[in-house]
């Protein structure tokens, strides 16, 4: 999750090589770190719409880890906004675009199709995105350019 943060604030290019219709993948309104030291485990929640995430970068300078993001994703006009959790990969508050409008009984079964096609979308969003990272941390190129570049991002 921490390489997710980095790539959303140092590369948003690479995600085209994920989703060609990605417009930006952004930290959403919440991202929850912890911190475990000396047998003892801290977890800093850092929420709101404006709130900025010096604290979390802090936090990463302190040895925490992210745990749970918030994630906007967004093509040409479209916008999802969900939790996703590093542990499982398990999403929460997904929101999905609107669909169009249902102006007759027929219109259910293409709203419903519409529907799950969007949620769909997120969920090959995230699977490409841990295929990617996968790849990439098996990779000689995960030591020698990703870790330095991570290192840093989170001290400059």
């Amino acid at each position: 999750m921490t390489w997710l943060w980095f790539s959303t604030d140092t590369n948003q290019d690479y995600f085209k090589t994920i989703d060609e219709t990605i417009t930006t993948l952004d930290i959403g309104n919440r991202i929850v770190l912890e911190n475990n030291v000396n047998d003892t485990s801290e977890i800093i929640t850092i929420k709101g719409d404006d709130a900025g995430l010096e604290e979390g970068l802090l936090s990463l300078r302190k040895g925490a880890v992210v745990v749970e993001m918030n994630l906007i994703y967004k093509t040409e006009n479209q916008e999802w906004k969900f939790s996703i959790k590093g542990e499982s990969l398990s999403f929460s508050s997904l929101k999905v675009p609107e669909t169009g409008p249902m102006e007759t009984k027929d219109d259910v079964e293409g709203l419903l199709l519409e529907k799950a096609y969007l949620f769909e979308k997120a969920i090959h969003l995230i699977n490409g995105l841990f295929n990617a990272f996968l790849k990439l941390r098996a990779s000689v190129e995960w030591d020698q350019t990703v870790v330095p570049a991570i290192r840093k991002w989170v001290l400059p």
